[in-house]
């Protein structure tokens, strides 16, 4: 709210625009997300997942949810992170990477209550590299946005009983858990689309586990706690990119990277507007 009031302080009223804006900065994500790729597993294989991303079913998402703004802080903290954990990267440096990788982490939970499981991809990004002291850098910097939004009158965890209080009053009672949690599901195959089986295949053998920990560990919680009940398309914006992440890894540690799997991407973009269109649209 305070980020669509400051726009409409310095001029930015017309709702096309705005939408432009919005979609703009979301879609940055694909650098940052191809540059996490890069550091992790190496250039080609980063090139290789440039398609996924691009016809990413769960792009239509982009341009109409503020959630994007989300993505692309998460993805800029998981950036930050795995420049702070780099070999050479010690000291002041490591400190700067590892303290703004935190700060983004609490900006974007100031967005989103689901932003903070993003913290956990940098939890074990940091242990995979044995510089487990990063998180202490990395928690102080989350933790500074939240505080100073304590101080200046939000309180971020009472915002969050608060809203799940309203949630349980409005909408729950209308929605069942069971359904609407098997709906859920079914929306996150879509989204992330047929390369999220290749992901998860090679979740034991690729240095890019940690982003699939993290994600994963987002929808699943969604789900079991019963949250995961409309709305959560967009909601899970900020993950699904990590959760097919690997699916371009390399079967072993320096190997050659696979093929980009221009044809399940294309299929699961296709079958994902078909939905769209027919299912969604009419409601």
């Amino acid at each position: 709210m305070l980020f669509l009031w400051a726009l409409q302080r310095i001029g930015v009223e017309d709702h096309i625009v705005l939408g432009f804006l919005i979609t703009a900065v979301s879609v940055l994500t694909i650098p940052l997300v191809l540059a996490a790729v890069r550091d992790s597993v190496g250039e080609k294989a980063a090139r290789r997942y440039l398609p996924v991303l691009v016809l990413a079913p769960y792009a239509i998402w982009t341009a109409v949810s503020l959630d994007g703004l989300v993505a692309v802080l998460g993805a800029a903290a998981i950036v930050s992170g795995l420049r702070a954990s780099r070999r050479r990267v010690r000291g002041w440096a490591a400190t700067g990477w590892a303290g703004l990788a935190g700060l983004l982490v609490g900006v974007a939970a100031l967005f989103s209550y689901s932003a903070p499981w993003l913290g956990l991809s940098l939890v074990c990004v940091y242990f995979a590299r044995r510089r487990a002291s990063l998180n202490v850098l990395s928690g102080v910097g989350a933790l500074l946005p939240v505080l100073g939004a304590k101080l200046l009158g939000f309180g971020w965890s009472d915002g969050l009983v608060a809203a799940e209080t309203d949630y349980a009053a409005r909408v729950a009672p209308y929605r069942s858990v069971l359904w609407w949690s098997a709906i859920s599901v079914v929306v996150v195959l879509l989204a992330a689309g047929p390369p999220l089986y290749a992901s998860a295949r090679k979740l034991r053998n690729t240095a890019m586990w940690p982003f699939l920990v993290g994600a994963g560990a987002a929808v699943l919680f969604s789900i079991a706690a019963g949250l995961a009940r409309g709305g959560v398309e967009h909601a899970w914006l900020p993950f699904f990119p990590w959760l097919t992440v690997a699916a371009v890894a390399p079967e072993r540690p320096g190997g050659e990277p696979p093929p980009a799997p221009l044809l399940l991407t294309g299929i699961g973009a296709l079958v994902a507007v078909i939905v769209e269109g027919v299912l969604v649209t009419p409601w």
